[in-house]
């Protein structure tokens, strides 16, 4: 069941959601083993003069940054698993943005199943009663 809040400068361009959204749910199923059916993508656009590194504004640069985060459930993963997921992401981006800013970050939250969880009920009850 997880969560993804990606980020990108630049103007909304709802074509390139779909294509990052479908590329998420992929890329989160295949590496992390997810099940696609309960993957949720979120995909929102920032202004460049909106996102800044180093404290500029990314207003003219040459290429577009991202924040990808997905959130998962702690302890479902290994360090592995997770590393190449990040380098995926990363090549994924790189394609789709036609070159992504070197300051681009993706995380993975791994949350307490206790804590985490969909439709009123926690990863943790569900693993306990399957």
């Amino acid at each position: 069941m997880p969560y993804l809040h990606i980020q990108i400068s630049g103007p909304q361009d709802d074509a390139l959601a779909q294509r990052v959204a479908e590329t998420g749910t992929e890329l989160t199923a295949t590496l992390l083993g997810k099940n696609r059916e309960h993957t949720a993508v979120v995909v929102e656009f920032i202004a460049p003069a909106h996102w800044f590194i180093a404290g500029r504004p990314l207003a003219g640069a040459p290429r577009r940054s991202y924040h990808w985060m997905v959130s998962i459930t702690d302890e479902t993963n290994t360090k592995r698993e997770k590393a190449d997921y990040l380098a995926a992401v990363h090549r994924a981006m790189d394609e789709l943005l036609g070159g992504a800013a070197e300051h681009s970050y993706t995380h993975v939250a791994d949350l307490r199943g206790s804590a985490y969880g969909f439709a009123g009920r926690t990863q943790e009850h569900r693993y306990q009663h399957g």
